[in-house]
């Protein structure tokens, strides 16, 4: 589907008082939704991005890191990945990362990238102040809501 579709789609969900829109063009699909912020969110047919643990054993293990990781997270404000996909810090490969840790951020700039089914997600700031923490790594795959930055 062309990105100017989706545009258009997008713009239309803005306008109307719709809460979801989900549009079938062969065998694409395009479902945008609104948050509870008010933006709007696009997200291609779900699909497993990520392999299921096959044994029971590793399942246990990254029940528990979470925990750990929280207690090491810096305080302030967690910017959650707003969907399942793989993150990347920069615009291609080799490019400087959009955010380094220390760097000053203004509401609605871009902190990195997340790919869902081939269409590239910016992830931006969702307040002011300073990267104090980036808890993933380019490249790694990424589910909902797994905290990604922390601004302060």
């Amino acid at each position: 589907m062309d990105l100017r579709k989706i545009k258009k789609l997008i713009d239309l969900l803005e306008e109307s008082n719709l809460s979801e829109l989900e549009i079938k063009e062969g065998e694409e699909v395009v479902r945008l939704s609104r948050v509870p912020a008010g933006g709007v969110t696009v997200a291609a047919a779900p699909a497993p991005v990520a392999p299921a643990p096959a044994a029971p054993a590793p399942a246990a293990q990254p029940a528990a890191a979470p925990a750990e990781a929280a207690d090491d997270t810096p305080a302030g404000h967690q910017v959650k990945a707003p969907m399942v996909g793989t993150f990347y810090a920069a615009s291609t490969p080799g490019a400087d990362p959009f955010v380094k840790v220390g760097q000053k951020v203004k509401a609605g700039e871009t902190l990195g990238i997340i790919e869902a089914m081939k269409m590239f997600n910016q992830i931006e700031a969702e307040t002011a102040g300073t990267v104090v923490a980036i808890l993933v790594e380019n490249g790694q795959p990424v589910e909902f809501d797994e905290p990604m930055f922390v601004i302060a």
